[in-house]
């Protein structure tokens, strides 16, 4: 793989903030900039899961090993936007008024769930380090294994925030569905594979 592979995917991993800040240097953010800006960081972060998440079925199907290259720095970009995305809910729309952000997150259950990912993330994007990685060991794995838990809860935000056209969430939920199948489809046959050598 060339070398400057890696600073291209970073690049293009860049691409949706530098459209996100064009648009707004050129006033079409809309009526409501801060709830668009809001909303595409929300869709860029789900998007990244889901991208994270397809190098592993992509890798299982096609052969693709060199993808987990990437696997890592898509991690890190899905939690980039995240961050973003609930800065802009903090700073924007409650102005730092914890109070008002805990009432929130206690009565809106897309706020609950979307919250709740964000904390999943953390621990994920702190230990994303190869020294980290050697010294959790085993423990690692299991810990990253919640990536799965916090792209359901990404998508249930998504699901429960949008209150009419839910085309869009309906089709991450599709994509992720697909994602985890492949997955669990691939555990089975090495399972099976598994079995028929001990027979």
């Amino acid at each position: 793989m060339p070398k400057y592979a890696k600073p291209l995917v970073f690049l293009i991993c860049l691409l949706p903030l530098a459209m996100l800040a064009w648009d707004g240097f050129h006033d079409a953010l809309g009526a409501n900039p801060i709830e668009k800006i809001t909303h595409r960081t929300g869709d860029w972060s789900l998007r990244f899961l889901l991208i994270t998440l397809s190098v592993t079925p992509l890798r299982l199907l096609f052969g693709w090993k060199q993808l987990i290259r990437f696997r890592r720095m898509l991690g890190l970009f899905a939690f980039f936007y995240v961050s973003l995305h609930f800065s802009i809910y903090i700073v924007f729309d409650h102005f730092f008024d914890v109070n008002e952000i805990a009432k929130d997150i206690v009565k809106r259950p897309y706020v609950t769930v979307g919250f709740t990912a964000f904390l999943l993330l953390i621990p994920l994007a702190i230990t994303s380090t190869n020294k980290m990685m050697k010294r959790l060991g085993n423990r690692w794995k299991q810990l990253h294994q919640l990536v799965y838990v916090i792209a359901v809860l990404g998508v249930l935000h998504y699901l429960w925030l949008v209150k009419a056209d839910i085309l869009q969430p309906v089709i991450h939920a599709v994509v992720l569905l697909i994602l985890l199948g492949i997955r669990a489809w691939h555990q089975r046959k090495e399972m099976m594979s598994s079995v028929s050598a001990v027979w």
